[in-house]
């Protein structure tokens, strides 16, 4: 199937690594220039972007991005506008996943998760519709959220899931403010898959994560990242404010 996505240009957060990366090559393989944002260098972003070159007849370029700082996050859409000339698609998929109990989690720690988790969405997005609006175009954005929006969270992590569910109000509000203007607002609720941001945990204990999840097995990147290419695609440009539950059945609604 055709996307019809060539030439487009998406800025990916937290594209170097995990989720983000599949991203960033479902997308070059529709023919989508691509900015990614990367935190340390260890994440080796400029291999990403070999591999993409070598594959795919698109620009690349990735902006070391703080994306709990304003300024940082006003300097990735700059460097995205100036070095690729517009931006046609936002994936908000960066996130931090801290630990602690509530009667552990630090006001700084609360404030970290939900400003990188909420906020830093917020900003982008609002750079991205007024974009969008200053050149009368169409533009999609899909956030990445979670199961635990939903459920809350189980095992210390309150912060994340207040986090995430806010983003979930969030999108539907911002959906329906710029539905007219065709911006489409969409999330993706993901529920355990297989990333450096758990995956120690689900090796010191499978059974219990397995358990959870009624297709029993642990979600690859790669098929998270497939379906949010299809939903900022124009073949979805009739679904806006959705959450679409992949989660391999944890989320069921």
């Amino acid at each position: 199937m055709d996307l019809n996505l060539t030439n487009r240009t998406a800025i990916v957060t937290g594209g170097a690594t995990g989720l983000g990366r599949e991203f960033v090559l479902s997308l070059a393989k529709e023919g989508v220039n691509i900015c990614f944002t990367y935190m340390r260098e260890e994440e080796h972003p400029e291999r990403l972007i070999e591999t993409v070159k070598a594959s795919a007849n698109v620009e690349i370029i990735a902006v070391k991005t703080d994306l709990s700082d304003e300024q940082s996050r006003e300097n990735l859409f700059a460097t995205c506008i100036d070095r690729l000339g517009k931006a046609d698609i936002l994936v908000n998929n960066a996130g931090i996943w801290l630990s602690g109990y509530v009667t552990e989690i630090s006001p700084q720690d609360w404030d970290l998760v939900m400003n990188v988790n909420l906020k830093a969405i917020f900003h982008l997005s609002q750079l991205f519709v007024n974009h969008c609006l200053q050149h009368d175009q169409m533009g999609s954005i899909l956030n990445i959220t979670s199961q635990a929006a939903f459920h809350g969270s189980t095992t210390g992590h309150a912060h994340y899931a207040a986090s995430k569910a806010g983003l979930v109000a969030f999108a539907i509000s911002l959906a329906r403010e710029v539905a007219k203007q065709k911006i489409n607002v969409n999330n993706i609720a993901v529920g355990i898959m297989d990333t450096a941001m758990i995956r120690k945990n689900i090796e010191q204990n499978p059974d219990y994560y397995v358990s959870r999840i009624p297709v029993g097995r642990v979600a690859q990147p790669q098929e998270i990242a497939d379906i949010g290419v299809f939903m900022v695609s124009p073949k979805t440009s009739y679904m806006t404010g959705a959450t679409l539950d992949v989660t391999g059945g944890m989320l069921m609604r």
